[in-house]
């Protein structure tokens, strides 16, 4: 395994520092194998590679969209070590043989680490509970499920499911939505979708359910997740049930830190979304809840599409966006170029959290003996998103031709150099 001597570069906080990897793992320079490979690190900013608990993968069924392999390569080029892949896969990730197919073909590709999340129900109807101690028993040792796309919305279904993940220091992701309240629904309610004649989709139906399931994991005082939160009330319920010690944690996409449902005035299905992007007076809720700790991480929600998915009308569109290759420009953009928290925290919701959440011990921080999971992003320079040139299958980017800060310009996986920014 190649052995590397980082020079120069800075963490977090600004200091400059020489950093040396051999076999895999961070080391003291003493430790160094010899003819180690020199990389000058000078104004670039060292960071622990960062974890998304929500991708994606497509693999298996939809290998049309994305597979395993293009979505590593494209979590390593937004500096992303470890994903977490959602199980709505052609079959549905429910059962032990499904979930170790998507990790052994993460491990294969040798990109980044690939954790499955396992369904809650069965193929995610919302009837049955899945095979949830056998996948955790699994080699994918599965500790987070979800049927991410789909509301687990029988209370006492939910109820058993916290209770049989609490054996194992499992948690339960839900995928808010109630989905009687959005039958049809096409964006976010209000004026807008009353004035372009697109049926609303309302706060409360995520928020119901948000209140729901932190009661009953107070009751059974189990691990409860809440997947991409959007609304201003959202984000009080759980700093609410967060106070009153309930063990809730939530995540906020990129997106929804960013773009507000105004943008759906031009009809681009770039813009449709689930959860769908929100008002102003919610994002504005949403960055000061990711401030505040009252959100705790980033997750990219990465849905990547074909063409013929996106490119129709509105309303038989798919819902998503992709983001693993945007997401830190994103997030710095909309957290600390205005202030409202610091690169170190940042990182945090980025890194440390999510790793804290999932159980990822290898992942999360940059010090002698760790895995040496990390990325170096020029923190000064700038890039231009072109979606064609996008790792990622599809093309599917609401932010084409933005210009962002901050550029990823490698990636180390286990000690491996697995992305390097094309410098023309």
């Amino acid at each position: 395994m190649n052995s590397y001597r980082i020079t120069g570069a800075k963490d977090s906080n600004g200091k400059a520092s020489d950093y040396f990897i051999s076999d895999g793992k961070f080391v003291n320079e003493g430790e160094l194998a010899g003819g180690a490979n020199e990389i000058e690190a000078n104004g670039l900013t060292i960071l622990p590679g960062f974890v998304d608990l929500h991708t994606h993968l497509r693999e298996p069924g939809r290998e049309d969209a994305e597979t395993v392999l293009t979505a590593s390569m494209a979590a390593a080029s937004g500096g992303f070590t470890a994903i977490s892949a959602m199980p709505n896969t052609l079959p549905v990730a429910d059962t032990a043989g499904v979930v170790e197919q998507v990790y052994r073909l993460g491990k294969h590709h040798g990109v980044c680490d690939v954790f499955p999340i396992g369904a809650v129900t069965v193929g995610q109807g919302g009837e049955q509970l899945a095979e949830l101690a056998a996948m955790n028993q699994s080699e994918a040792g599965v500790r987070i499920f979800s049927d991410d796309g789909h509301c687990v919305f029988d209370p006492l279904v939910m109820r058993r499911a916290l209770e049989y993940v609490k054996i194992f220091d499992g948690v339960i992701a839900q995928h808010a939505q109630d989905p009687r309240l959005t039958q049809d629904s096409q964006m976010n309610e209000g004026e807008i979708s009353a004035r372009l004649g697109l049926k609303g989709w309302p706060a409360v139906a995520e928020e119901a359910i948000i209140a729901r399931d932190v009661l009953l994991a107070e009751h059974v005082d189990s691990r409860l997740h809440i997947c991409h939160v959007t609304t201003a009330g959202g984000v009080e319920i759980i700093r609410s049930a967060k106070k009153r010690g309930i063990k809730v944690t939530a995540e906020v996409t990129p997106h929804h830190l960013l773009l507000t449902d105004d943008l759906a005035e031009s009809y681009d299905p770039v813009y449709k979304v689930n959860p769908p992007l929100r008002t102003k007076d919610d994002v504005q809720a949403l960055r000061e809840g990711l401030a505040d700790g009252t959100i705790d991480i980033v997750a990219t929600d990465h849905a990547p599409h074909p063409h013929e998915s996106k490119d129709c009308e509105w309303s038989a569109a798919a819902f998503g966006m992709v983001g693993l290759e945007t997401a830190f420009s994103i997030a710095y953009q909309a957290m600390v170029e205005t202030k409202l928290l610091t690169l170190t925290q940042l990182v945090d919701r980025l890194s440390k959290n999510p790793a804290e959440i999932g159980r990822y011990t290898d992942h999360g921080s940059i010090s002698i003996g760790a895995r040496a999971n990390f990325t170096l992003v020029d923190l000064d320079a700038s890039w231009r998103v072109e979606r064609l040139k996008l790792a990622s299958k599809s093309k599917n980017t609401p932010f084409d031709g933005m210009v962002l800060p901050g550029v990823i310009t490698k990636t180390f996986h286990n000690g491996a150099l697995v992305y390097e920014r094309n410098s023309k």
